[in-house]
């Protein structure tokens, strides 16, 4: 009787010990999802506004200027394999719903405040964003969660990138 009463008592430890495991596993695995707690709604609606006017979507998004916008969110901000090729090189539009997850708020309005990223990137109008709205984009992205695949790697200007891309024209020299 005392072995099956030991055999009980740990079969149910190891029952807890699972479930334990478990839980922990679980609550680990949404907070390395990177996802953010909920948006307040005056806070995702400044973000959607501002990510919209300042045109993030305009690349970051595939084919949200072709259906004009009418892209869902869920969709959006996952980068575009669509290359922009110049004297720089070629660039992509990075997937900003996982470069975000590997940033702080601090670390992301630091490298709005300071980058030069290459064209055809903007840099210069995340410096005129106030820290108000570069928290908001921070916090609606992160809000969105990681998805998609990461952009293609820049192309220095020696290398052919693989269609699709649009070629920048050079710049004139200025005569003399």
């Amino acid at each position: 009787m005392r072995v099956i009463q030991a055999m009980h008592t740990s079969m149910l430890c190891l029952l807890f010990i699972t479930v334990v495991a478990t839980a922990a596993a679980a609550g680990d695995k949404g907070r390395s999802s990177g996802q953010a707690t909920l948006l307040d709604k005056k806070t995702e609606d400044r973000a959607r506004y501002v990510i919209k006017i300042a045109g993030c979507n305009d690349c970051h998004t595939t084919g949200y200027a072709e259906a004009a916008g009418k892209i869902p969110e869920k969709d959006w901000l996952k980068g575009d394999a669509m290359g922009w090729r110049g004297p720089w090189g070629t660039t992509y539009a990075s997937n900003l719903r996982l470069y975000m997850q590997k940033l702080s708020k601090a670390q992301w309005i630091k490298v709005s405040r300071s980058v030069e990223f290459r064209p055809p990137m903007p840099w210069f109008v995340l410096r005129e964003m106030t820290e108000q709205d570069l928290r908001a984009i921070y916090r609606f992205i992160r809000n969105l969660g990681p998805a998609g695949e990461p952009a293609p790697a820049y192309l220095p200007p020696d290398q052919e990138p693989k269609a699709p891309f649009i070629l920048f024209p050079s710049t004139p020299e200025p005569s003399r």
